[in-house]
């Protein structure tokens, strides 16, 4: 008999890796495009995420890190035709396509929202937990990530009594996945069979239906329903939605910038969907048990400030104490509509108990906040067994992993520094040592890839 109220949902967190840098790479965030200019900070931003992590470790959730991929890619620019030794291919590569170099060297891989979609195994048709390594299609720098964030997931989760591994869907337009970014799950408790919850921008296969004009919709409906076959859910279990166009036009490139929700709790804002009415029925008649819609009316929040704050891209906890929180960054704080919202929101009682600031301005920086960077995956005891426990959040942990961070990582990073073959020998060096702090294994192939 399975004991649902002792199943979790855990968070996994992106650990930021050595070439975190500004690039302005992925069209359609404002962020990123508003700061490409900028050099970074590749140590403060992991610290910033490690304390993100650490954080929800203190208050008593089961918190584990994501190694960040093998950058820069040395691999695919020999596979473009540039040729000799690393400091070649990176002149070469530098002097055809400055964004094409920092391309092959986006750290975009710290934002896990976007490694995969998960299906925990209450509610798969096989019981057991499933993931798919989302194919990232609509950005070159993002499409080259699934092979070794399949590899890196299948070392965390590697028992397949209890964990299935799929591979990512076709690399075509038509079955476009930005992974869990689009995706949420509702229950009564965790290990419930509860309601997957797949948003998409577009139909590929359906040209009369309306799209974004500005902006591309990264996901498709065609991605998601192959991933619900894939993942044996159940068909009274499953919404479809469609993400509203024009918010897509106005920055939100993934659903996660405009709705959030956990268990029976969904925050959204009202222009999130298009024929929200009809969304909202069939969330909860697919749920059967009351579903706590929560709408940030346009007259509160615009989507403008929703965009600029990251409000949406908040995590929503359900807390030891049985509280629920709701995490935001602090560019919630600063933004006088939001924070006037969650003042009320917090005071009407209506279902989020609490906040939780934190400063990601990194992340933020490049187009993340603290949602983009977790990927959720509820577990059960045994599961929560047989996983890989050298990646758990832990005191011991944290510590080491940020004196790994000091070892290893750089203070500032522009974009002439992505020529220094320096830093790949550092990111490799870094990356070796990791594998063997966090029980991976042979993840990295860097004979291929470097």
């Amino acid at each position: 008999m399975k004991h649902s109220n002792q199943y979790v949902e855990a968070n996994f967190d992106g650990l930021v890796g050595p070439t975190h840098n500004y690039a302005g790479l992925s069209d359609g965030n404002l962020a990123s495009k508003n700061n490409k200019t900028k050099a970074s900070n590749p140590k403060l931003a992991a610290k910033e995420g490690l304390k993100k992590m650490k954080t929800l470790h203190d208050l008593g959730m089961t918190q584990g890190v994501i190694a960040p991929l093998a950058r820069p890619d040395i691999g695919v620019l020999r596979q473009l035709g540039f040729t000799g030794d690393t400091a070649a291919i990176l002149k070469q590569a530098a002097h055809h396509s400055p964004a094409l170099l920092a391309a092959c060297c986006s750290a975009s891989s710290m934002w896990t929202a976007n490694a995969a979609t998960v299906s925990p195994s209450s509610d798969t048709a096989d019981g057991k937990l499933h993931f798919t390594p989302a194919n990232l299609i609509n950005k070159f720098h993002r499409s080259l990530e699934h092979p070794q964030t399949g590899r890196i997931l299948k070392a965390m989760f590697s028992d397949s009594r209890h964990f299935i591994h799929h591979d990512a869907l076709p690399a075509s337009h038509y079955f476009g996945d930005e992974g869990a970014a689009n995706h949420t799950r509702f229950c009564r408790e965790y290990g419930e069979q509860g309601v997957e919850f797949f948003v998409f921008g577009e139909s590929a296969f359906n040209h009369e239906q309306v799209k974004p004009k500005k902006f591309p919709a990264r996901q498709t409906l065609e991605a998601s329903t192959a991933i619900a076959r894939t993942h044996t859910l159940t068909d009274n279990k499953v919404v479809f939605a469609q993400q509203h166009p024009d918010v897509i036009d106005a920055g939100v490139f993934h659903n996660d910038v405009i709705a959030v929700g956990n268990r029976d709790v969904m925050l959204c804002h009202e222009q999130a969907f298009l024929d929200k009415e009809r969304v909202y029925q069939d969330l909860k008649a697919a749920m059967g048990t009351p579903l706590n819609i929560i709408e940030v009316p346009q007259s509160a929040v615009s989507v403008e400030s929703a965009v600029n704050s990251y409000l949406f891209n908040s995590q929503l906890l359900s807390l030891p104490n049985g509280k629920t929180a709701l995490v935001i960054p602090r560019e919630c704080e600063q933004n006088p509509q939001v924070s006037a919202y969650l003042r009320t929101l917090i005071d009407s009682q209506s279902g989020i108990d609490q906040l939780l600031c934190l400063d990601l301005q990194q992340s933020m920086q490049n187009g993340g906040g603290p949602a983009c960077l977790r990927l959720r995956v509820v577990l059960s005891p045994k599961e929560r067994s047989a996983m890989n426990q050298s990646v758990i959040m832990s005191d011991e942990l944290f510590v080491t992993l940020n004196h790994w961070v000091d070892c290893h990582y750089r203070d500032s990073l522009s974009s002439q520094d992505l020529l220094d073959p320096m830093l790949l020998t550092e990111s490799q060096t870094a990356l070796d040592e990791l594998t063997q702090i966090l029980g991976l294994g042979s993840v990295y192939d860097f004979q291929k890839e470097g």
